[in-house]
């Protein structure tokens, strides 16, 4: 099953002093509705491991998905759900060779030509961006401005894999996407920058329940 929320981390979110406080709770009131992705692109693997050690077990108890971006070894090393990848990461195909036919694979486009690479069977699902401005990526930012949900439609031509859109969603936007044909979003400041992430988290499951009919 592919959860509906993916709550994606960056380098400063990791840094901050209640990050796995925070990070706790938005998996416990998440559950298997929540994917998290440990993403630090510039942060060290020892880091990296020694924050998914401890995030690995609130995850399995919650029932949550636990993904690591860009790194398949710490998914390999501490038996994660799975692992995502970008567009400057391994080929997805040897990212499967590696990870085995079990653990989930993600992969992340910004329109249908990269969308293509999914199709040999490799990857689980897409998430694809950027849909909105955000404050990382915003309007006219270079090579990644935003396309709104005529990018999920357009990627959607070319792939049947459940797309995950990402790229400022607020929860007054999921109905939007999920009508585009989106199966569910993908989040950052949404939810660490809120003051309350355990709201924050059942605010964003609340709508994308009225649109899946949950």
């Amino acid at each position: 099953m592919i959860p509906t929320l993916h709550i994606v981390t960056d380098d400063e979110i990791l840094r901050r002093e209640d990050f796995i406080f925070r990070a706790a709770r938005v998996l416990e009131a998440g559950g298997e509705d929540v994917a998290l992705h440990l993403r630090g692109p510039r942060t060290t693997g020892r880091i990296l491991y020694s924050l998914a050690r401890v995030l690995q077990g609130i995850a399995q108890a919650s029932g949550s998905t636990f993904l690591a971006n860009d790194r398949v070894d710490l998914a390999l090393a501490l038996a994660l759900s799975g692992a995502h990848l970008g567009q400057r990461s391994l080929p997805p195909e040897v990212a499967r060779d590696v990870l085995g036919p079990h653990r989930l694979l993600g992969l992340s486009v910004h329109g249908a030509e990269e969308a293509r690479e999914g199709l040999n069977g490799a990857v689980d699902f897409l998430l694809a961006g950027t849909m909105f401005p955000s404050a990382s990526h915003p309007e006219g930012f270079p090579g990644g401005a935003p396309g709104g949900v005529a990018r999920i439609r357009a990627i959607q031509e070319v792939t049947h894999l459940p797309l995950l859109a990402i790229g400022g969603i607020t929860p007054e936007k999921v109905g939007e996407v999920l009508a585009a044909g989106a199966h569910g979003v993908a989040v950052r400041g949404g939810i660490w920058d809120a003051v309350d992430p355990t709201a924050a988290t059942r605010g964003y499951l609340y709508e994308l329940g009225k649109g899946t009919g949950k």
